[in-house]
């Protein structure tokens, strides 16, 4: 008798481990599953996600436009600014120094400006929306496409710079969406933007956005490093000094 006693509780201990066993593998199955429908609602949701109002921007003049510069490549004063897309006080300068540099010293043949990106310097976006920007200028769009990105700007590393976001830029400004997304989802100018970056690391570029104001003086090559968004003030006594200096 004390032996079957003996057996049924060694029998309702073995259920019990069992049922704990199974409770605990149910579990584990569940927080698995849970973990993997996580990870799947992070990569799907992207692509279902409301990209949100595309605003369009206003029209720049641009004279002698080739792919990322504007203006006489012989001119005697080369401008090149070190920008990033998510920089707010690119922005800045795009709104209220650029159109009037382009104005009073590229149209007149005084100046020739070339826009360099900074690399991912504030983060992916900024490298994937300086792809779109040069992807563009294939089709000769390049400042459209640099000036929609800008006029979108709404933060950094919050998603306004996105692949369907810059897809949907360069629908918007209508390129031919085809070539464009053989560019852009090829990586073509990965590259360049990289060398961008270690171009304005080795001439002292520090922050965005930065020009590097180049010119001639009897032979001697002469850089001048203007940082931030200054206005046309700033860049036009800069200019006329440099002038003055060319005994121009």
């Amino acid at each position: 008798m004390s032996s079957n006693k003996e057996m049924s509780k060694r029998q309702v201990r073995r259920d019990q481990i069992r049922r704990k066993g199974q409770r605990s593998r149910l579990v584990g199955i569940g927080l698995i599953s849970i973990g993997a429908l996580f990870l799947a609602f992070l990569f799907i949701y992207p692509n279902f996600k409301p990209i949100g109002d595309v605003f369009s921007a206003p029209l720049v003049s641009r004279t002698n436009v080739d792919f990322n510069a504007v203006g006489d490549p012989e001119a005697p004063i080369k401008i090149e600014e070190y920008s990033d897309f998510q920089c707010p006080y690119c922005r800045k300068f795009f709104e209220n120094t650029e159109a009037q540099l382009l104005e009073r010293f590229v149209a007149n043949g005084t100046v020739y400006f070339v826009y360099h990106s900074f690399g991912d310097f504030i983060g992916a976006e900024s490298g994937r929306a300086a792809e779109a920007a040069y992807c563009a200028g294939d089709q000769g769009k390049f400042w459209e496409m640099h000036d929609i990105i800008l006029v979108n700007q709404t933060g950094e590393n919050v998603g306004a710079y996105s692949d369907r976001r810059l897809l949907a830029f360069a629908e918007k400004i209508e390129l031919n969406m085809d070539d464009f997304r053989a560019c852009f989802n090829g990586g073509n100018y990965k590259s360049l933007i990289e060398e961008d970056l270690k171009n304005g690391i080795l001439a002292g570029i520090q922050a965005t956005p930065s020009f590097l104001m180049t010119y001639t003086v009897n032979g001697e090559a002469k850089t001048v490093l203007i940082e931030g968004a200054q206005p046309i003030d700033v860049f036009q006594e800069k200019i006329n000094a440099a002038l003055a200096e060319m005994g121009q």
